[in-house]
């Protein structure tokens, strides 16, 4: 298993292309049976970054689990991304065969610190 903010991935990708370790480090995540990727579309992505993700998820599809957690809607993720293209191939990866589990409610630590307050 191995957890990431999503942030924290990309920039590591983007260390993989200048350093050469790039090819390694995707098999490496792709032998990870379970890959969580927190954050995710907290800021958009650049060109670079939707190709490095789609390469990561193409890797693991349909041999190993990927969660995303994410307060943005799935819908909303196409303006995530600058290559429509890409945004559909990324998704066509992550969407099939997945389960979606949508919460509803303030956030767990909005509550933890009423809690505090009062």
């Amino acid at each position: 298993m191995k957890y990431y903010r999503l942030g924290q991935l990309l920039d590591e990708l983007s260390v993989g292309h200048a350093d050469g370790s790039y090819r390694q480090q995707l098999a490496q995540l792709a032998k990870k049976k379970l890959l969580i990727l927190d954050d995710w579309g907290m800021e958009k992505l650049t060109a670079r970054q939707a190709n490095d993700l789609l390469d990561v998820m193409e890797d693991r599809y349909q041999n190993a689990s990927t969660i995303i957690a994410s307060q943005i809607p799935v819908n909303d993720w196409y303006s995530l991304i600058p290559n429509p293209t890409v945004v559909d191939a990324l998704l066509d990866r992550l969407l099939h065969n997945s389960h979606r589990i949508e919460l509803a409610g303030e956030s767990m630590r909005k509550l933890d610190q009423s809690d505090h307050l009062g």
